[in-house]
Parts: structure tokens; sequence; C-alpha cells
């Protein structure tokens, strides 16, 4: 069923082999361990797509695109799995990454006031970047690691179960 259910949801090899955004990676695309849907690429790709989802730069999708090709897992999971951060998602997300990383590092926050213009992202960015780079790395490796085992457990409890069901 959850084979289905991606299968439904994520775009087809043809469709990824058309965007002309992923045209430098089209001789790489046809490694079939990009395709595949079984437990080692799956969870490598939710992996990969969760920790590059906490990388704050954009084009976060090439970004997976490359990792998924370097490490041999399911190339559209991957990709999808980025979609996690979106304008609406991202600026929660980042904060609590920065609040993590003043924590780590054990700073107060260095910013008094937020003013939405250039000028005063200019003068904070200086003053955020180390939290905010830390935290976002050790949330992406957090939640790129749970992802992988949670995703493999969840995979063998399914594959037990069927296995059970049809002894019976």
């Amino acid at each position: 069923m959850a084979k289905d259910f991606l299968k439904k949801y994520i775009p087809s090899q043809e469709e990824l082999k058309s965007n002309k955004s992923l045209a430098f990676l089209h001789k790489f695309i046809h490694d079939p361990n990009l395709w595949h849907s079984n437990r080692h690429s799956i969870s490598g790709a939710f992996a990969v797509g969760l920790f590059i989802a906490w990388v704050p730069v954009p084009f976060q999708m090439v970004l997976a695109a490359i990792f998924a090709i370097i490490f041999r897992v399911n190339l559209p999971i991957s990709i999808a799995l980025v979609w996690f951060t979106n304008p609406l998602t991202m600026p929660p997300m980042f904060y609590a990454a920065y609040r993590f990383g003043l924590w780590v590092l054990n700073q107060q926050s260095a910013i008094e006031s937020f003013e939405f213009s250039y000028v005063w992202l200019e003068q904070s960015l200086s003053l955020v970047w180390q939290p905010f780079l830390l935290g976002c790395f050790i949330i992406g490796i957090f939640t790129s690691f749970t992802s992988y085992l949670l995703v493999r457990i969840l995979w063998r409890y399914k594959v037990v179960t069927r296995w059970k069901n049809r002894k019976r």
C-alpha cells in the first residue's frame, strides 16, 4: 500500500528526465537504483531529503538530486522531501534552528528588534549566522538519522506483519 501511495504522488522517471533544471544530471538519472522502492532506497531517500531540507540555500531540489545520486537512493522521494521547507514552514523552522543554535552555543540573542528591510538583514546577518547554521546542521542530522531509522523500522514491521498474515 505504501508503494502505491508513493507511486501516485511522486514524479515518474520520465517527468524528472524532462525537467530542464535537472538536465545536467541526465547521464546519472538512468541508474536503476535511483528508482527502486525498497527499504534501503526509501529510508536513504528520507535521510537525504530531510537533511537537505534543513540546508538554508536556494535550489534545494538540485542539491537533493545530487546527494541521491551519490548515495544511490530513491531520487523522486529525496527531491520531494525537500518541500518540507516551503514558504509557510521556513520562518518557524529556521527561527527554531537559530534558537537551538543559541542554546547549543550557550549564547543570548544578539538581535533586539526585527525590522523587515534589507539594511536590517545585512547588519543582523553577521550576528546570527553561526548559531543559525549550527542549529540547521544539528537538526538536519537529527531529522535525517531519525527518519532513516523510523522508515527502516516501519518497513520491517510491515514485512513481518505480512508474513504473519500469510502464515495464518
